[in-house]
């Protein structure tokens, strides 16, 4: 083959997507075909990466209404295992009350937070949060109203006694959590939210509050063509922000163009398709393999801070995107109280993939982790198992994935506590202690600090890894 530097004049180039083959200086049809496939696929795998917060919110709304019976304006409250084994990493132990709002068709949101324990926020459909609501937000638990306006909203007449705030999407999330350690009063906490159209305010309609009554259901990122289908379906109704216009000329030879029907031709559906599973499988390795420096715990301790995002997923100088993934691949939701930088207040989260070999975690195997005395919290802590797959709760015959200091556990003499998962019990009393795993399965854990304390932020008191037994 015959070449100048920089210029490809005649013959054949190898590659790593095959052989390029030229005609004095002109790539064939089939060449052409072939780089504009492998041009059009690799845009569709960044675009998978890219829209995994939206998506997972877009997924969890579809299984409100369409699994769950819950429209948006109404509230579904998920409040045990059974309730939760359909979400991506749920804590088990407090009582989680959500609900969808679009701003475009339904207005302003006016939402009247009770003078109760809860903790929550408001979140837009990229996952960033609006506002939190409740013990971290501006009422700190007091109680009050708050206004949600859509992009390039302003103020209305007779707003002045709400907190207001201007959301970057029509499409927006309120989620809370009950934190009183009484069930039923947790649950009712829920149930005294208030939330209503702005127009509707001199006459609010009673909050609809649904169940999900142990129905089984799924809320996991589609890893198939219906991943698009449903992005194209999210972004016809949002503006489009400047951080993503980029993303958006990638996805228009795809066949996503907001205000236009979304009907990709057999091309677009081959790429789509294989897409899908090569974007999950990135957004998997992102996660379960971080190549981010951030969040190890100390150098011996496979223990990282999990949620890797700011609250407006921005770093400084660039946009974050591993980051987002890493966190919004397994579970939904961040806000300020999630972030731990308020002492004895919110929430923080611990994940861990590998043992103290360094392997995965593997449901086929029994491990034991004590936890040392004196966990730094002001409420309650928890451990949770979850299947990498569904990134769920971990289900088995026992019912349970979860151990938590508000259960009837075994705590040692000196104060630590001794959890076991794995697929064999540790003996009659320690099963208090113990989370049963499935064979063949992988897992993994989540440590939750509920109102973290300083010990927590200065590392004085750090978690070992678990380890093998029997």
């Amino acid at each position: 083959m015959t070449t100048r530097p920089g210029t490809i004049n005649t013959g054949t180039l190898e590659s790593r997507i095959g052989p390029l083959t030229y005609e004095v200086g002109y790539p064939t049809a089939g060449t052409t075909e072939r780089i504009f496939d492998e041009l059009d696929f690799q845009r569709a795998c960044q675009a998978y990466v890219w829209a995994i917060p939206a998506m997972g919110f877009w997924a969890l709304r579809r299984a409100m209404r369409e699994q769950l019976g819950t429209p948006d304006g109404q509230m579904c409250t998920f409040l045990n295992f059974a309730d939760k084994a359909g979400m991506l990493t749920p804590n088990i132990t407090t009582a989680y009350g959500f609900v969808f709002w679009d701003l475009a068709t339904q207005g302003p949101l006016v939402i009247e937070a009770p003078a109760l324990p809860t903790a929550g926020g408001v979140l837009d459909i990229w996952q960033r949060p609006v506002t939190d609501v409740g013990q971290t937000g501006p009422d700190g638990g007091k109680g009050g109203s708050y206004l949600i306006l859509p992009p390039g909203g302003e103020a209305p007449a007779g707003a002045e006694a709400y907190r207001t705030f201007v959301s970057p999407t029509n499409q927006v999330w309120f989620g809370t959590r009950g934190l009183d350690p009484d069930p039923a009063k947790a649950v009712a906490a829920l149930a005294a939210h208030k939330l209503y159209a702005w127009d509707q305010r001199h006459k609010a309609p009673a909050l609809t509050v649904n169940t999900v009554g142990g129905r089984p259901w799924d809320s996991a990122q589609p890893a198939d063509m219906s991943y698009f289908a449903g992005l194209a379906d999210l972004l016809s109704s949002e503006p489009t922000e400047e951080r993503d216009r980029f993303f958006m000329a990638m996805l228009r030879p795809l066949g996503i163009i907001p205000g236009q029907p979304f009907a990709p031709d057999a091309r677009q559906t081959a790429i789509l398709s294989q897409a899908a599973v090569v974007g999950h499988a990135m957004s998997q390795a992102l996660d379960y393999e971080s190549r981010l420096p951030e969040g190890q715990v100390s150098p011996d301790a496979n223990w990282r801070r999990v949620v890797a995002t700011a609250t407006d997923q921005r770093g400084p100088g660039f946009e974050q995107l591993d980051e987002r993934t890493l966190w919004f691949y397994e579970a939904i939701g961040n806000s300020v109280g999630m972030q731990g930088k308020t002492l004895g207040a919110g929430q923080v989260y611990l994940g861990l993939h590998r043992d103290a070999d360094d392997e995965f975690l593997n449901g086929g195997v029994n491990y034991k982790l004590t936890v040392p005395a004196d966990v730094p919290v002001a409420q309650f802590w928890s451990i949770t198992a979850y299947d990498n797959l569904t990134r769920g709760p971990v289900v088995s015959d026992t019912r349970k994935a979860d151990v938590s200091s508000r259960q009837d556990i075994v705590v040692n003499a000196d104060g630590s506590t001794d959890v076991y998962f794995g697929p064999d019990s540790p003996g009659a009393e320690l099963e208090r202690n113990w989370i049963k795993t499935n064979p063949g399965s992988g897992l993994f854990l989540y440590f939750r600090f509920y109102g973290p304390l300083q010990p927590y932020f200065d590392n004085s008191w750090t978690l070992p890894n678990p380890r093998r037994v029997g």
